[in-house]
């Protein structure tokens, strides 16, 4: 019986600390709201924090990411510069256009695309929330 008993914690254990391996839905949206903030008040240098993965705004598979008016990303781990609004995911749906539809002033959306994990070629259900922030498109994705 000490042995199933131990079993089973370790088997918990295991399971806790998978699930702590990924960000949850809380935690995106939360990092987006701090996205927010950060540009509101400098935006320059949130842009730069955001796509450098500084300040806090890298947490395992959550990051936030910008788009500016003409489309291109102003803040991403490495597509800065690249087409945001071009931006297709791997089920051929233009997700990139469907985040700056769905970006509104005061209010966060849902997007859902299909999308890999970071260091995985398969794709996966990923919902990002999105809002708008001045000229700047902002979205925090996590995995399903």
């Amino acid at each position: 019986m000490k042995k199933l008993v131990i079993a089973a914690c370790l088997a918990l254990g295991a399971t806790v600390a998978v699930a702590a391996e990924h960000g949850s839905a809380a935690e995106a949206r939360a990092m987006l709201e701090k996205a927010v903030a950060a540009i509101s008040t400098d935006k320059a240098t949130a842009l730069g924090q955001i796509a450098r993965g500084e300040a806090g705004f890298k947490d395992r598979d959550l990051y936030p990411f910008c788009g500016g008016p003409d489309g291109n990303f102003t803040a991403h781990p490495s597509l800065t510069g690249k087409s945001m609004k071009g931006l297709v995911d791997k089920a051929g749906e233009p997700v990139g256009q469907k985040l700056y539809a769905a970006a509104a002033e005061g209010s966060i959306s849902e997007v859902g695309y299909m999308w890999p994990r970071p260091g995985s070629q398969d794709p996966v259900q990923k919902v990002s929330f999105v809002t708008r922030v001045g000229d700047q498109v902002c979205a925090v994705g996590y995995y399903k």
